[in-house]
């Protein structure tokens, strides 16, 4: 099978409702407006702006609804998908929705800062022995972030 991927920056157009699915399965649901913009004759110009559906499920679900309100800036990376289903008068009707693999702030907009959220399953310890490792990092500490020492 065949997934159509798509990846996209917006505006969350929306609150993100998080709900869950048979009782126990985390599912979060916001909209995502996409404004191009383009030069044209030395100005900006906007063009239509796009909404998508976009769903989160499982962790990922539950870090977009702590993380992401309406107004952020976004990068969504998902399956591209449509929903169909029949109305009551029996119209079918079809919306077009992205399966969220990666929801994050986009950083060209403002800054943000990441937060592992503790399992009761892992300790910090075992997530840090679990954690990849970055071959390239040297004297200034993991992952090319600078050591931090106690004052």
């Amino acid at each position: 099978m065949n997934d159509d991927l798509i990846t996209f920056s917006g505006w969350v157009g929306s609150r993100v409702e998080l709900t869950q699915v048979r009782g126990e399965v985390p599912l979060a649901s916001f909209r995502v407006g996409s404004t191009p913009r383009r030069l044209r004759d030395g100005r900006w110009e906007n063009g239509e702006t796009i909404w998508y559906a976009v769903k989160a499920w499982r962790h990922l679900a539950a870090n977009v609804a702590a993380s992401v309100s309406s107004g952020d800036p976004v990068l969504v990376t998902g399956r591209f998908t449509a929903e169909t289903w029949q109305k009551e008068d029996g119209t079918t009707v079809t919306r077009h929705v992205v399966v969220a693999q990666s929801v994050g702030h986009d950083l060209s907009k403002g800054t943000s800062t990441f937060v592992r959220p503790a399992t009761a399953a892992v300790s910090s310890r075992e997530a840090d022995e679990q954690a990849p490792v970055d071959e390239h990092a040297d004297a200034v500490g993991v992952a090319g972030e600078p050591e931090r020492t106690a004052a």
